[in-house]
């Protein structure tokens, strides 16, 4: 519960906490370390009303107010991507920072003048949302659940060893640290994999297994699923009590403190969503895309806000939804990325509008690491887009060496986003490399120009648009 202190400081110092999630390469960091970046340098944002009308005097970044939450490393992750041309390591714990904006309200309000917003930008991975639907499975319903989506055709492979391991354990028979121990990590590799594969757009939990932190080794985090009988009981004393009371514990001591002391008070919330790297790999990755996507938004708790909601049971009363990496296709395919997105999140959005929360979606690049340009192919001029990719990018037979620019024609998204479910396009048919952040080029005062970006003004706009006006 916010409590009533927090909630007059809000009265003196409006503020605004901004939840900045996503899933597994979805460009979280990124996104953060241009938001940031555009603001305390002033950049003109054509969608962002305030900074088109000229409103914001400046914005700086400001102690956070959270002592026990780490501190966003905004500096060190601008340095690489300036620099040394690196994208930041993804997202693997909670960090904050806090950015005060100065600014005009507009001329002819009843509230005249200059005023300060703070807003609370928190980065945290996605896994841990989907954790947040753990708080209402036991464990037999969980293991259920888990060991049959490993049996799928496309995880099978995948769960293999994990499944020789979870063959020799008998969940009526007696604890064994041991086998206890083998089993969980023959889990966690199966976790792993599910990452490093096509469905790396989506993620079993528990979400802290593969970012452990100063949990790694812990009782919480030594557990793993049984193959359970339906209507099998657990008996006391057994392998399964004790699998079970860890997965109790890692409600209790992760799960939990993770909603009350953090999630349960965003205000603002951004999805960042991965869309092409599900588009490569195909229907049944966009199936799992698009149940993970549903997860996520039954986990916020959405609505308009009134005065007794922000005291008692605060809620996120706008969700924006964002596919990332839109510079990596033309223009063209940009209104069909962002319909795919809307159709992947169609469901959750209907429910989370009902409640009275604002639901957007929108095709960005935070950092729009590419031109466009075109190529001839014999008679065909093909829309392509120009870029570094990175080392060991393979594009056909080509492996890009880190440093050679190089045109390539990605592939056109379809007219019709549901013709992907259907299997109209053929899984590896894209070419999506991953490319090096730009170069920037310093003015003679040693200056560099902006990030270049796609659409992070809109964002900006439904994000905390509102709140300056």
């Amino acid at each position: 519960m916010r409590g009533l202190a927090d909630y007059a400081s809000g009265i003196l110092q409006p503020s605004v906490r901004v939840g900045v999630t996503g899933l597994a390469r979805s460009g979280k960091t990124v996104f953060t370390t241009a938001l940031v970046r555009h603001l305390v340098e002033g950049t003109p944002l054509t969608a962002f009303r305030a900074s088109a009308e000229g409103r914001i005097r400046r914005a700086r970044l400001s102690p956070q107010p959270d002592d026990a939450v780490p501190r966003f490393p905004y500096e060190a992750h601008l340095k690489a991507l300036e620099e040394r041309r690196l994208w930041p390591g993804s997202t693997t714990q909670i960090s904050e920072l806090r950015v005060d904006i100065e600014y005009e309200r507009p001329s002819g309000r009843w509230r005249g003048g200059a005023s300060t917003l703070s807003v609370d930008i928190v980065d945290y991975p996605g896994e841990w949302l989907l954790d947040l639907a753990l708080l209402d499975a036991g464990f037999a319903e969980w293991s259920r659940a888990t060991v049959a989506a490993s049996r799928a055709p496309e995880r099978a492979a995948l769960a293999a060893p994990w499944h020789a391991r979870l063959a020799g354990l008998d969940p009526l028979g007696e604890p064994d640290e041991v086998a206890i121990g083998e089993a969980s990590e023959a889990f966690k590799a199966y976790l792993a994999a599910l990452r490093a594969g096509p469905e790396a757009v989506a993620t079993t939990p528990p979400g802290r297994f593969l970012m452990p932190g100063d949990l790694a080794g812990s009782p919480a985090l030594t557990f793993a699923p049984l193959d359970l009988k339906d209507g099998e009981e657990i008996r006391p004393g057994s392998l399964a009590a004790l699998m079970e009371r860890r997965f109790e514990a890692y409600k209790t001591h992760v799960v939990r403190p993770f909603f009350r002391d953090h999630f349960q008070r965003i205000d603002r919330q951004i999805v960042l969503v991965d869309v092409l790297a599900a588009v490569d790999a195909g229907p049944a990755a966009l199936a799992e895309l698009e149940a993970a996507l549903d997860r996520v938004l039954m986990a916020f708790r959405a609505g308009r806000n009134t005065i007794l909601s922000s005291l008692f049971s605060p809620r996120a009363d706008r969700v924006l939804f964002a596919a990332t990496k839109a510079d990596h296709v033309h223009h063209t395919s940009h209104a069909r990325l962002e319909a795919l997105l809307r159709l992947l999140v169609n469901r959750a959005v209907k429910r989370t509008e009902a409640a009275g929360a604002k639901v957007g979606v929108v095709a960005l690049a935070s950092v729009r690491a590419t031109r466009e340009t075109t190529v001839r192919d014999g008679l065909q001029t093909l829309r392509t887009v120009a870029g570094t990719p990175e080392a060991g990018e393979r594009v056909g037979d080509e492996i890009f060496d880190g440093e050679t620019e190089a045109a390539i024609f990605p592939g056109d998204l379809p007219e019709r986003a549901g013709a992907i479910f259907e299997g109209a396009v053929t899984p590896g048919s894209f070419r999506f490399p991953r490319f090096r952040p730009p170069r920037l080029v310093a003015d003679a005062g040693g200056r560099r120009p902006a990030l270049p970006h796609i659409r992070l003004d809109r964002a900006v706009e439904f994000l905390i648009g509102d709140r300056l006006q």
